[in-house]
Parts: structure tokens; C-alpha cells; sequence
């Protein structure tokens, strides 16, 4: 079957992959569609050390293919959109409701994938860049077959982290000041969560000046090319900013732009070594700097509220999808999202 492989000089397409048969309490998936992510990238220019040779992707959506022994909740034909959370479910995090916590999901990787005889390793527990996965059972998350599987396939990542980050992690209210430092799939999901959360100034920033009618689509009031006019619209800070870019200083911006009891969220991912400054002395006044791991999301439950969301239309999927490539262009693909020319860059099968 194909698949896109990154040997650790390159990511190439690749047609001899071989995936192995589910066991206990997994899941195997005929991926239909999967968005090119920024981590894709990371991987390989290096900023995310893993190693290979490993099946990229990890935002995806397909049909079940063929379920383990004591897998209940899905069956072969279901639709289901993938999480990269393989938590165990049964730890202290698990149980205290904080999968992205478990200890067992986390630096773990597996191989379920061969090729020529040689295993491969998977990549953030999902790899979607190929025909068929196998994933654990609790990844896999039914949704409507009413939902085009090319805007499904983003809620696995994107949204989730996104929209998780201003709903579980910052806990965003009704009438706060936002803003949101880059405007790609990250970011805008992170403006859409804010305004889906009822904040009233929502703040974008990204050096792109094209990306502004995009971004008042999902919900930004204003944009700015730079955070210099952001005390314009918020005299005293704001409430929560959100660094989606992963540059440390844009972390050390974010830091000065809050407000009393203001919240700095971290979504951009920096090099593995990076180091960021900030003054201690600004955080006295009850500021905050998070860490936020995957939108601190519950994927079995946010999956399908966010798919709720989406039917309803309060929560946008098709706008997120700028472009379609079959998996054959993933170099175009992969240039048009490095250079920022599309939002999300969705690979189909």
C-alpha cells in the first residue's frame, strides 16, 4: 500500500508499506483523507526529533476496516475521525479525566509497519499519511457519515488542539480579551474556539496580511500584521494570547501583552532545545504562562461535540480545508503549507 515514509534525509511516497492486522483493543482504518500538519514538517526538518524510518501524518479521518478482540464502541464501516492520544485509560490521569497526561501514550513509539521486510516506526501513535492504520481502539471516534471525511480528518489535531486550548486549557469566558499570535490551522481554531467561547475582542495577529479575511470568517474582530497596534484595541492586555507560531520571541510578546491575571498559552513548538525570557518581575500580578498539551482534550467526548458543532454550524471544518492533493503531490503539498499558502493542506487517498 502507499504511504509517505521519512528515511531521516527525506519523506518520500512510497508503495510497497505493509501494515500489520489489529490486535486486542485496536482498530484498523482505511484512511480517506489527512491533514498536512506544521508537526508533519518538524519531523522532518528536524525541529521534532523521531526516530525512522516512520509513516508521517497524524490528522486524519477514514473507515474502519477491521476491529481487534474487545473493541465495542466502533465496527467495520463506521466512519471515524483519529486522535493521537493513545492513552491507557486506566492510569491516574486517565482516571482523573487528563488523558494527555498518561505517561503511557507519550514517547512510546510502536511499529506496526513494514517495509520490505524492515519495521517502520509510527508517528504520534496515528501515521494517517498512508492507505491503512492501526491505531488503539480508544483513537478511533465514530462520527456522522454525513460530515465529509476531508473536514473531518482536521479535528484530530487542529481542532482538538486548537479549540481545546481556549475551552480545557485557558477556559476562556464570556466578554474576555484574545489574541491569537499566527493565523495557520492552529491559530484559526484557537479564534474560532475564543469566539464559539463568547469572548468579544478577538485579536489576530499574523505578518500575512492576506490571511485576514480568513481569519474575521472564524471569528476575529481585528487583525494586525504585527502585535505593535495590539494596546490599541486592549488598553490594559489581554486576557489570554495564544502563541501559535512556536518562536521564542514571539512567546516573550505574548508575555508582555497580558493584562492583570492574564494568560499566556504555548501552542507553537519551538525547537526541542529552545529557551525563551521573559521578566519574572511581570508576573506578580497573578499572570500565567501555560503549556498546553493537544488542547487538554478528552478526544471520545470532544470529537463528537466538536462534530455537533460542526452540523450545527457553529463550528467550521470545509473553510479549513484551502486545499485537497492527492497523496502523489504531498511535496506540493508540504511546500504550499511551509510557505503558509494554505491554512490546511488535506492529502486524499
Amino acid at each position: 500500500m502507499r504511504g509517505v515514509v521519512f528515511d531521516g534525509k527525506r519523506a518520500e511516497i512510497v508503495d510497497d508499506l505493509a501494515v500489520r492486522a489489529p490486535g486486542p483493543g485496536e482498530v484498523r482504518v482505511a484512511i480517506a483523507a489527512a491533514g498536512l500538519c506544521h508537526s508533519d514538517l518538524s519531523v522532518v526538518d528536524g525541529t521534532i526529533p523521531f526516530p525512522v524510518p516512520v509513516v508521517l501524518g497524524h490528522e486524519g479521518a477514514g473507515v474502519v476496516a477491521e476491529v481487534g478482540a474487545g473493541v465495542r464502541h466502533v465496527r467495520p464501516g463506521d466512519h471515524v475521525a483519529l486522535s493521537t492520544l493513545a492513552n491507557c485509560g486506566a492510569c491516574a490521569d486517565c482516571d482523573r479525566g487528563r488523558p494527555t497526561m498518561c505517561r503511557r501514550a507519550i514517547g512510546r513509539p510502536t511499529r506496526p509497519f513494514s517495509r520490505g521486510g524492515r519495521e517502520v516506526f509510527q508517528f504520534a501513535a496515528n501515521s494517517a499519511f498512508a492507505e491503512e492504520t492501526v491505531v488503539k481502539a480508544v483513537q478511533a471516534v465514530r462520527i456522522p457519515e454525513d460530515i465529509p471525511l476531508t473536514s473531518a480528518a482536521l479535528i484530530g489535531c487542529g481542532v482538538l488542539t486548537g479549540v481545546g486550548a481556549v475551552l480545557n486549557r485557558a477556559r476562556v469566558d464570556r466578554g474576555d480579551g484574545v489574541v491569537v499570535i499566527g493565523a495557520g490551522g492552529i491559530g484559526l481554531n484557537v479564534v474560532q474556539g475564543a469566539r464559539l467561547a463568547g469572548a468579544t475582542r478577538i485579536v489576530a495577529v499574523d505578518a500575512n496580511p492576506e490571511k485576514e479575511a480568513v481569519a474575521r470568517r472564524f471569528g476575529a474582530t481585528h487583525f494586525l500584521t504585527s502585535v505593535e497596534g495590539v494596546r490599541g484595541i486592549l488598553p490594559t492586555g489581554a486576557d489570554h494570547v495564544f502563541e501559535c507560531v512556536g518562536r521564542v520571541e514571539l512567546i516573550r510578546q505574548a508575555v508582555d501583552l497580558l493584562d492583570r491575571h492574564g494568560q499566556a498559552v504555548l501552542l507553537g513548538v519551538p525547537a526541542a532545545t529552545a529557551e525563551a525570557s521573559f521578566l519574572v518581575s511581570s508576573l506578580y500580578l497573578d499572570k500565567s504562562i501555560l503549556g498546553c498539551r493537544y488542547g487538554s482534550s478528552r478526544p471520545q467526548r470532544d470529537i463528537a461535540l466538536y462534530a455537533a458543532l460542526y452540523r450545527e454550524g457553529r463550528l467550521l471544518l470545509d473553510e479549513l480545508v484551502t486545499a485537497t492533493y492527492p497523496v502523489e503531490d504531498f511535496a506540493k503539498a508540504a511546500e504550499d503549507a511551509g510557505e503558509g499558502r494554505v491554512a490546511r493542506a488535506v492529502l486524499t487517498f
